[in-house]
């Protein structure tokens, strides 16, 4: 990678940590830093598992046990066992965790103020406008997609929101035992792949990719969560299964949609495909989309 590009990057991260208060012991005039401040935030008004709270966070389970033990020093959090499962550890602030919480907030507010109050209305919206792009940026960079056995429970889940989605969103609804390659086991090896997505370790999206032959290949189930869209996980997604089914050695990548997909149709078309004849008789189809494929590299 370009040494000026990386240079832009360790200089922003140096301008906003310095800029926030990140490096002080006592963050935000308070007496603990930002690591116990933080997980204070995270933990919120409801609580949360421990297992949840450092995926979130992305911080080892040392780590977290020690913020968590000097919390509970300062009487602001409970950490106990899940009645329901004894292997689960839940967090909960106390009263004073809670009042402890409010103070951050309020702080947190005037520190935004302060970052916004010099500069002009146009220069603030530069900047919040800016902050958002970034944000989604990294945030997409925090996804992981791999392979996953179509029959397990994330996989599951996932193509029931898919499913629940298209029976709101389809004239008529949707009924997976009308469509075609209602079962999902299709996508399992050797006839086929299934990739979950995952952003903190909570599946946000699925696709799965049928080889119908050694030549030609078809997308079904490609789904992204409400929450994770905007991230370009869509193209992600299919620009992993389009390299899976060059690997495979197909020439032919294909796929159909609904009329009410648009913002799918635009997706598929930017990507490459072009609109052909209908290639089965899926019955909530009412467009079939195919791409050439060149050789693997």
């Amino acid at each position: 990678m370009d040494p000026d590009t990386l240079e832009k990057v360790r200089r922003f991260n140096r301008r906003v940590t310095s800029r926030v208060g990140a490096l002080r012991d006592r963050y935000m005039g308070r007496k603990r830093p930002l690591g116990e401040a933080r997980l204070l935030w995270e933990i919120g008004p409801d609580g949360m598992d421990v297992r949840t709270l450092r995926a979130r966070l992305e911080l080892d389970s040392g780590y977290v046990s020690r913020l968590l033990r000097s919390l509970e020093r300062d009487a602001l959090v409970t950490v106990v066992r899940a009645p329901e499962d004894r292997r689960v550890r839940r967090v909960r602030l106390t009263r004073k965790g809670r009042m402890e919480r409010r103070v951050l907030d309020e702080r947190s507010d005037a520190l935004a103020r302060a970052l916004l109050q010099p500069l002009s209305a146009a220069q603030r919206d530069r900047l919040v406008d800016a902050m958002g792009v970034v944000e989604r940026l990294l945030t997409a960079g925090l996804v992981d997609v791999e392979a996953a056995d179509p029959a397990g429970s994330e996989a599951r889940a996932c193509l029931q929101a898919y499913f629940s989605e298209l029976d709101q969103r389809f004239e008529g609804g949707f009924d997976v035992e009308r469509s075609l390659t209602a079962d999902a086991r299709v996508f399992s090896p050797p006839t086929g792949v299934f990739l979950l997505a995952r952003l903190h370790d909570v599946p946000v999206g699925c696709a799965g990719l049928y080889y119908h032959s050694t030549d030609r290949a078809e997308i079904k189930r490609m789904w992204v969560s409400p929450d994770a869209r905007g991230l370009g996980l869509g193209r992600r997604l299919l620009a992993e299964l389009e390299e899976r089914a060059r690997a495979q050695g197909c020439r032919r990548l294909q796929l159909e949609t609904n009329r009410v997909l648009k913002e799918a149709i635009g997706l598929y078309t930017k990507s490459g495909f072009r609109e052909v004849a209908p290639y089965n008789a899926e019955p909530y189809a009412h467009h079939w989309f195919e791409k050439r494929l060149g050789r693997a590299r």
